[in-house]
């Protein structure tokens, strides 16, 4: 669906351009999230620097317009109808910089490419990362982890935009909160920053061993997980101490449908894109899991995807 460009993003188009600010106009959120879900946004902007950050903060403050940051919508649920605002994309700030064991790294940089810059310089500490298809800013948002590994352990520090005062802050690992797919920057109570760049700890390894372990993973991620359907990832957290794709595989919601959406019938902790599904449908189909789960279990499972509500900065 078209969204009407309103003389404010007309304004916002002009004022982007003007300060350098990559910008497009009615962009398809479908074709640019991982669940290939989603109306157009009437405007989309791509910067490059913390000052194209601040020039895109303004000129959407300026004209009234709402703004939301979606990294590179990997795991998103965008909506049906679009967004009348603008989209702030990270994905041009991808800059991968090493100085010894030490990476510091563009939040929109792909989390994929740099485990391969990190193994192709000997470097350790990253192959739990490779196959999660989100930036390196998004992992940290959310504390992003897989085979044992979480994003926060190797953190040195974080810099971020804080948008209350459109000044600049580094914060180190230990005041960054994080948690299980939870950090200082995620959820209502997070501190208002979007993040520009990070810094992680590596250590020196062997080429062809990290290369092997990046190639396992790689394995049994396409044996186990439904990598060729459109999804946002594994679609609920887990239960303390309980696996949540065993307690929905165990409730027979496996292969589970609402219209176009699906309980994946490979791995039961992922909801997929069968082919037309909705933002409606994966909703739908997220509430009855849960309310299946606590008519079964009495325990009540939260969500990993996120909703577009939940990345609105304006």
């Amino acid at each position: 669906m078209f969204q009407p460009i309103s003389a404010a993003i007309q304004a916002v188009h002009t004022c982007l351009t003007d300060a350098g600010v990559s910008v497009r106009m009615q962009l398809s959120l479908s074709a640019n999230s991982t669940f290939r879900i989603g109306g157009n946004a009437a405007l989309a902007a791509f910067p490059v620097s913390a000052e194209q950050v601040r020039a895109v903060l303004n000129a959407c403050r300026g004209y009234g317009v709402s703004c939301a940051l979606v990294g590179n919508g990997s795991n998103l649920l965008c909506p049906d109808d679009g967004f009348d605002g603008c989209v702030l994309f990270t994905t041009a700030m991808k800059e991968i910089a090493f100085d010894g064991t030490t990476v510091t790294v563009g939040a929109g940089a792909a989390l994929a490419s740099v485990c391969c810059a990190a193994r192709d310089r000997g470097l350790a500490g990253l192959a739990f990362a490779y196959g999660i298809p989100g930036t390196v800013g998004g992992a940290v948002y959310m504390n992003a982890g897989a085979y044992g590994g979480e994003i926060g352990d190797r953190v040195i520090d974080v810099t971020y935009l804080d948008t209350r005062t459109g000044t600049l802050v580094t914060l180190p690992a230990s005041a960054c909160g994080f948690d299980y797919r939870t950090s200082c920057f995620s959820g209502t109570s997070g501190i208002g920053g979007i993040i520009l760049s990070v810094r992680l700890a590596l250590e020196h390894g062997d080429t062809d061993s990290i290369r092997a372990e990046m190639e396992d993973i790689a394995a049994r991620r396409r044996e186990k997980q439904p990598l060729e359907y459109p999804s946002a990832g594994s679609a609920f957290k887990r239960y303390p101490g309980r696996f949540t794709a065993q307690l929905i595989d165990e409730a027979g919601l496996k292969g589970y449908t609402v219209g176009g959406a699906q309980v994946s019938e490979k791995h039961a902790g992922f909801i997929i894109n069968r082919g037309g599904a909705t933002e409606r449908d994966v909703v739908l189909l997220i509430d009855a899991i849960r309310c299946c789960i606590e008519d079964r279990y009495g325990i009540r499972i939260e969500p990993e995807i996120r909703l577009f509500a939940d990345c609105m900065i304006l």
